[in-house]
Protein backbone atom coordinates (compact mmCIF):
# COMPACT_ATOMS: atom_id res chain seq x y z
CA UNK A 1 0.00 0.00 0.00
CA UNK A 2 1.29 3.64 -0.73
CA UNK A 3 1.97 6.22 1.64
CA UNK A 4 0.83 8.73 -1.33
CA UNK A 5 -2.84 10.13 -1.60
CA UNK A 6 -4.08 11.09 -4.83
CA UNK A 7 -6.15 14.25 -3.97
CA UNK A 8 -8.85 15.99 -6.42
CA UNK A 9 -8.60 18.95 -8.23
CA UNK A 10 -10.01 22.03 -6.99
CA UNK A 11 -12.73 23.24 -9.40
CA UNK A 12 -10.68 26.32 -10.21
CA UNK A 13 -7.43 23.62 -11.34
CA UNK A 14 -10.10 21.88 -13.37
CA UNK A 15 -11.40 24.88 -14.73
CA UNK A 16 -8.24 25.94 -15.91
CA UNK A 17 -7.18 22.80 -17.02
CA UNK A 18 -9.81 22.66 -19.15
CA UNK A 19 -9.44 26.42 -20.42
CA UNK A 20 -6.20 25.99 -21.61
CA UNK A 21 -7.12 22.36 -23.65
CA UNK A 22 -9.80 23.56 -25.02
CA UNK A 23 -7.40 26.98 -26.13
CA UNK A 24 -3.89 25.02 -27.08
CA UNK A 25 -2.68 26.72 -23.88
CA UNK A 26 0.11 24.09 -22.67
CA UNK A 27 -0.33 23.36 -18.94
CA UNK A 28 3.01 24.49 -18.05
CA UNK A 29 1.71 27.95 -18.66
CA UNK A 30 -1.78 27.66 -16.40
CA UNK A 31 0.84 29.53 -14.17
CA UNK A 32 0.76 32.63 -15.83
CA UNK A 33 -2.83 32.63 -15.93
CA UNK A 34 -3.40 32.32 -11.88
CA UNK A 35 -2.81 35.51 -11.49
CA UNK A 36 -5.46 37.51 -13.67
CA UNK A 37 -7.47 34.61 -11.47
CA UNK A 38 -6.91 35.90 -8.20
CA UNK A 39 -7.97 39.28 -9.64
CA UNK A 40 -10.66 38.78 -12.15
CA UNK A 41 -12.01 42.38 -12.52
CA UNK A 42 -8.83 43.87 -12.09
CA UNK A 43 -6.78 45.39 -14.79
CA UNK A 44 -4.96 42.84 -16.92
CA UNK A 45 -2.04 43.09 -19.19
CA UNK A 46 -2.12 43.66 -22.90
CA UNK A 47 -0.61 42.43 -25.99
CA UNK A 48 2.68 44.08 -26.40
CA UNK A 49 3.54 43.22 -30.18
CA UNK A 50 6.22 41.89 -29.04
CA UNK A 51 5.49 37.90 -30.05
CA UNK A 52 5.66 36.77 -26.78
CA UNK A 53 5.09 33.03 -25.90
CA UNK A 54 2.77 33.13 -24.21
CA UNK A 55 1.45 36.01 -25.42
CA UNK A 56 -0.84 38.16 -23.13
CA UNK A 57 -4.34 38.16 -24.82
CA UNK A 58 -3.91 34.04 -24.93
CA UNK A 59 -3.71 34.09 -21.48
CA UNK A 60 -6.84 36.77 -21.00
CA UNK A 61 -8.61 34.24 -23.69
CA UNK A 62 -7.89 31.21 -21.17
CA UNK A 63 -8.71 33.28 -17.83
CA UNK A 64 -12.06 34.36 -19.59
CA UNK A 65 -12.88 30.98 -20.19
CA UNK A 66 -11.64 29.60 -16.70
CA UNK A 67 -14.18 31.84 -15.36
CA UNK A 68 -17.40 31.30 -17.65
CA UNK A 69 -16.64 27.78 -16.70
CA UNK A 70 -16.19 28.27 -13.16
CA UNK A 71 -19.79 30.31 -13.56
CA UNK A 72 -18.37 33.78 -12.55
CA UNK A 73 -17.78 35.75 -15.90
CA UNK A 74 -15.73 38.92 -15.64
CA UNK A 75 -17.71 41.54 -15.22
CA UNK A 76 -15.09 44.61 -15.49
CA UNK A 77 -14.53 45.87 -19.01
CA UNK A 78 -11.28 44.43 -20.87
CA UNK A 79 -8.13 46.58 -21.27
CA UNK A 80 -8.53 48.36 -24.72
Amino acid sequence: MSDVTESTPSPLDSALARAGEELGLPSYYQSCVRPLLRNPEGRWPRCCGGGCEPCAQTLIQVALRTLEILGTPRQAPLPD
